[in-house]
């Protein structure tokens, strides 16, 4: 059994408005065996979608290197932009050494609800994900009936858009399509993916998150 921990604290700054909320990064960054082309941060898998599909939104010329020069450049756009990075999950246990939500046991989350209370300014999660089993939106349904508290929906449109009252202020959810590859399957169903690919044959599902993301960061 592989203990999967966190390699990373919250990265929340005291002007934090938006969360970038997700679960675990794969193994290689707990066991710190990471490629030339992972970045040793957030998000920094040379696999993943996240970064990338900012750096085509804001043009920011991020470099795709395991180097101080990478995670200072993420770093001062996260902070320039208000936003942070608090994955939802702290620990788990795996049979298989992946980076499988559903492969996740015992799960161990953290306290997201007590760090909404302390950081005031914050009033909205970006979540990586969606409902299904093991996901940030199913874990953090989980911590709010914990304490009674559920999500009200604003909007059922993926991405789905939901409301809670965490210490006496709103907080909007948004559950964008997850930014891995394990989701091209279902970008390719969803009606709007396949509108837009009969109308361009060259129109991707990393073009169909950039559309996503770009009006919620």
């Amino acid at each position: 059994m592989f203990k999967h921990t966190h390699p990373y604290p919250p990265f929340i700054a005291e002007g934090t408005t938006k969360l970038i909320v997700g679960t675990l990064p794969p193994p290689k960054f707990t066991t710190g065996e990471l490629n030339e082309r992972d970045v040793d941060f957030c998000y920094g898998s040379s696999n993943g979608k996240l970064w990338p599909i900012l750096d085509q939104i804001f043009n920011l010329g991020l470099v795709y290197e395991n180097s101080e020069k990478a995670i200072e450049q993420r770093r001062n756009f996260l902070i320039q932009r208000n936003i942070g990075v608090c994955d939802i999950v702290a620990s788990c246990q795996r049979d298989k050494i992946d980076a499988s939500d559903l492969g996740m046991q015992q799960v161990q989350l953290r306290n997201l609800i007590g760090i909404l209370t302390k950081y005031t300014k914050i009033d909205t999660l970006l979540f990586t994900g969606g409902n299904s089993k093991n996901g940030p939106e199913y874990f953090f349904r989980k911590l709010l009936k914990e304490r009674g508290m559920s999500l009200r929906i604003v909007s059922n449109e993926i991405p789905r858009i939901h409301q809670v009252e965490v210490a006496n202020r709103i907080i909007t959810t948004v559950s964008l399509t997850a930014p891995s590859g394990a989701a091209n399957r279902s970008i390719g169903s969803l009606p709007y993916y396949k509108m837009m690919k009969q109308k361009n044959p060259a129109y991707t599902t990393f073009d169909f998150r950039v559309a996503q993301y770009a009006p919620f960061f």
